[in-house]
């Protein structure tokens, strides 16, 4: 038997923005339906994260969800796992989106604590996210559970949160030993270390995942394989500018994309100029232009080139790996990405 594993969908992100919303559904109604047809799926697990905000819910990306998700797999069984983004509190499970939210599914299942599950004949652990009040139960549920296949909310150490950055505090992937295979939600791109995997989420919500493969996966129950099913569309896009022609430049598949042009030679403003227009005129959803990579202090000049394709996270972690401090510098990373995290959130 095959089912769908999905995680950290985050419906409502980026407050509710219906630019996103409406690239959220080109994965849905373009792949993630679709596939679920197409390969006689009925049964999926959703790893956590399904929405955006853990304090409250808009009104209208509740209905965004409702009938753009949920009401079109009413046909379907779902196992949702409880992420840090659909807990109200910090220290505990209790209270949480998916369960006050969804009550109305019958056919969706909500897991705030450890649970042992059996999809076809294959025993499965799901582990939602390990906070203050559930770790001892967690860690017991683990010690006792005779199931294969762990499936959790995870926030494990040695994994990559995104690209150039690997999470050196968090949860020993040792605790996890005994199963043959753990899935995790929680980081949005892909990595794994051979047993444990990190799956990613379905799309792409900000700079940080640009040119990061995303979508959802396949498992099978038998064979205990999983197949990812990609996401082909994109929402941020870089455009390197060599005092490119703007007249040939196709600008089309930029419409309602978000855009960024780092410029590498620009010996003609005015073309420059001609240039962006004719991005504007394709309707871009947002551009910005990077041209001015004379930082100093902290890298030689020739890393420029390198530097103007880096994320702002990447640039970030970079500066303070290279800063002279006593402080534990994965920590000072940590509270860097949480505090980014929620800055791109308030716009």
């Amino acid at each position: 038997m095959r089912i769908a594993i999905i995680t950290d969908q985050h419906f409502g992100a980026r407050k509710n923005s219906k630019l996103f919303h409406d690239y959220f559904l080109k994965f849905y109604n373009d792949v993630f339906f679709p596939t679920l047809e197409k390969e006689g799926i009925t049964t999926i697990v959703d790893m956590g994260d399904t929405f955006d905000s853990r304090k409250g819910i808009d009104f209208s990306a509740l209905s965004w969800a409702k009938n753009n998700y949920y009401d079109k797999l009413k046909d379907y069984t779902i196992h949702t796992i409880v992420g840090n983004h659909t807990a109200y509190y910090k220290n505990t499970n209790e209270v949480n989106a998916v369960d006050l939210l969804l009550r109305e599914y019958d056919n969706v299942k909500v897991y705030s604590e450890a649970t042992e599950i059996k999809i076809d004949n294959l025993n499965i652990l799901l582990v939602p996210w390990i906070n203050q009040e559930n770790e001892e139960n967690t860690i017991k549920a683990l010690s006792k559970s005779k199931s294969r296949i762990a499936m959790g909310h995870l926030e494990l150490k040695g994994f990559r949160i995104h690209r150039g950055y690997i999470m050196e505090q968090g949860t020993d992937v040792e605790l996890f030993d005994k199963f043959e295979k753990v899935y995790s939600g929680h980081y949005h791109t892909r990595s794994d270390n051979g047993k444990a995997f990190y799956l990613g989420n379905p799309y792409e919500m900000f700079w940080n995942d640009c040119d990061d493969t995303r979508g959802f996966h396949l498992f099978d129950t038998e064979t205990l394989e999983h197949t990812p099913i990609d996401n082909p569309h994109h929402l941020f896009h870089k455009i390197y500018y060599d005092d490119t022609p703007y007249q040939t430049f196709d600008t089309r598949e930029y419409e309602d994309k978000i855009v960024k042009v780092i410029v590498r030679e620009k010996s003609d403003i005015k073309q420059f100029e001609k240039f962006i227009d004719k991005l504007y005129s394709s309707n871009v959803a947002e551009l910005k232009v990077v041209e001015n990579f004379e930082f100093s202090g902290w890298y030689d000049s020739d890393d420029s080139k390198d530097l103007e394709s880096e994320d702002t996270m990447s640039i970030l972690n970079r500066y303070i790996e290279e800063a002279d401090v006593t402080l534990d510098k994965s920590v000072v990373q940590k509270v860097i990405q949480e505090v980014y995290q929620e800055a791109c959130e308030l716009v």
